[in-house]
């Protein structure tokens, strides 16, 4: 009995890790209920303003912010994350609902909830079935593109808010006029960013977005801003999250539905990762990728079962979280604490808050995202991958509101790039350099290793995508090398084969054979050994040769060269 709970134990700590989280002591609860405190006065601005960016009611970003948390802490291996709204879920959500409701509408609330639980619905079976591997589909250049493209219209769209426009962009081009904008909001907005963006210079740590907030809602309330028709916040319910079943959708809405979901869930779990390896790093622990995205997939469910919108890992709240001095998952919890504190009783003193402050808020937070030098390096490493990073953003931007076809079209172009390397991989014929290693002949200016002998090395698994080039390689050098009687392969790069590698093996073997000669194998691995041996290819064959290494492979052809005949083996 004890021995089967030893064995349980380390099952239990991983599908629960908040069994591991250290014992309490009031040493440590007072350092977590200070970094916990900053990062939920950070939260509470943000989650209000994400959700108007998501067109979704202001209250459901503070909802966000509650049990969604609550659940991902306690799941997740990374408990320092700071999980809630984000600014890139939330214009996912609010550009892939367009056309389908009006924002904030009660089908809004409903489809919106439907995209949290399907969303988290993917990322729990990704988890479970431990399938985190799938994520690599979203390369770097890919969620470079993308993430500016994002960032640029976030900032597009927080513009209306921030100039109190009282009219559509249309209008404005048509008959432009400054009575079109709210020279007040103008100016809540322009010093909210002034003070967010000097504040984040001071002192990083800072929660300055909720002195933003509290100063402007002073400022609106003391000069009767909304009064005079300024747009606030407004009224916003008190009270916390209870079970909301948004009920059944139609096929059409579903099918509608299919692709945001996907690419929330894959832009989301791209976000944690990248907070939560930053934190694994520091802590110096190895991160559960799968039992993160059961984490997170949970965390998106119950937003949508408690009346709010899909959530994932901030990457400032959760640097801002390890910059406090958080330690444990506990700082989190003091953070949804001070959360419950303000919906349960001061809700209502958000009401005179300014929107072109919410706007501030949500702008200079994501405009750390607009970096086009890091698109540019892109170019110095890579053109290809640089061009399918600037290709990404087009389509971002060119597609929206139906951004999703951005990451879509990313996700194509790196698989083809992938594909199209795979199937022209680099094959070199090799000679032997001064140093006494195998390089290519050809870069490096080095003779033939024998007069009879074709010397291949492909950089590549044998498998269906790479086996005709090395075929079509070795067929075009022994016709335009009529002396060529033997071929040999270096296989010390070939970890696998297929079906399609075993034939074109036999194929080689065949070639070599017809023009009186050999095929030598040098360095071949064991798992391509064990699967030609399985083919019944390497027993008792008069037209193959193998070799261990290169060394023993050079012994050999030395011989050859010396007496003119070759001495083989196995």
């Amino acid at each position: 009995m004890r021995r089967q709970c030893a064995m349980l134990a380390p099952l239990l700590y991983r599908l629960f890790p908040f069994l591991s989280w250290p014992r309490p002591t009031l040493q440590l609860l007072r350092g977590e209920a200070m970094a916990g405190i900053t990062v939920g006065l950070m939260l509470l601005p943000q989650g209000v303003a994400y959700a108007h960016l998501a067109g979704m009611p202001l209250i459901t970003g503070i909802y966000a912010s509650i049990i969604p948390a609550a659940v991902a802490i306690l799941f997740s291996p990374s408990p320092r994350l700071g999980v809630g709204p984000t600014a890139l879920s939330a214009l996912l959500i609010g550009a892939s609902l367009t056309g389908m409701a009006e924002p904030g509408s009660a089908q809004w609330v409903v489809l919106a909830a439907w995209m949290a639980i399907l969303s988290g619905l993917v990322q729990l079976s990704l988890g479970l079935v431990r399938a985190g591997w799938l994520l690599n589909l979203v390369t770097s250049p890919v969620l470079a593109g993308f993430t500016q493209a994002a960032a640029i219209l976030i900032l597009a769209s927080q513009l209306p808010s921030l100039l109190g426009m009282k009219s559509d962009w249309a209008t404005v081009w048509d008959n432009p006029s400054l009575g079109l904008f709210d020279w007040r909001s103008i100016l809540f907005g322009v010093l909210s960013i002034a003070g967010l963006v000097l504040a984040k210079k001071w002192r990083p740590a800072f929660p300055s977005a909720i002195f933003v907030i509290g100063i402007t809602g002073i400022v609106s309330w003391a000069g009767g801003f909304a009064d005079k028709g300024g747009a606030v916040v407004g009224h916003l319910p008190s009270g916390l999250p209870h079970f909301v079943w948004p009920g059944l959708l139609g096929w059409d809405e579903f099918g509608l539905l299919v692709m945001p979901v996907l690419v929330i869930s894959l832009v989301s779990a791209l976000e944690t990762a990248s907070s939560a390896q930053v934190e694994h790093q520091q802590a110096g622990t190895r991160w559960d990728s799968s039992q993160e995205l059961i984490a997170q997939g949970m965390s998106k469910m119950s937003a949508g079962l408690f009346g709010s919108f899909a959530t994932s890992a901030s990457f400032s709240r959760s640097a801002v979280n390890l910059l406090a001095g958080a330690k444990t998952g506990y700082s989190n919890l003091f953070s949804i604490l001070l959360v419950v504190v303000v919906v349960l009783w001061f809700t209502p003193a958000l009401y005179h808050v300014p929107q072109s402050a919410l706007a501030a808020i949500v702008m200079t937070a994501v405009a750390n995202l607009v970096k086009p030098r890091a698109i540019l390096r892109l170019f110095a490493i890579s053109r290809i991958e640089g061009g399918i990073a600037v290709a990404t953003f087009a389509i971002t931007i060119l597609t929206a509101p139906r951004i999703y076809w951005g990451v879509l079209a990313g996700i194509l172009l790196s698989s083809c790039y992938f594909l199209y390397n795979r199937l022209h991989p680099r094959i070199v014929e090799v000679g032997l350099h001064p140093d006494g290693s195998l390089r290519d002949r050809h870069l490096w200016h080095l003779p033939t290793l024998a007069p009879d002998v074709l010397a291949l090395r492909m950089d590549s698994e044998l498998d269906f995508a790479s086996a005709a080039a090395l075929e079509t390689r070795a067929a075009n050098d022994w016709a335009r090398h009529p002396q060529y009687k033997q071929l040999a392969l270096l296989a010390q790069p070939m970890n696998q084969i297929d079906i399609t590698g075993v034939e074109a093996f036999v194929r080689l073997e065949r070639m070599a054979a017809k023009r009186g000669g050999l095929l030598h194998i040098v360095g071949m691995k064991l798992p391509v050994e064990q699967r030609l041996k399985r083919a019944g290819l390497l027993q008792d064959n008069p037209h193959l040769r193998l070799y261990r290494t290169d060394a023993e492979f050079l012994q050999a052809l030395a011989q050859h060269t010396a007496n003119a005949t070759i001495e083989y083996s196995i």
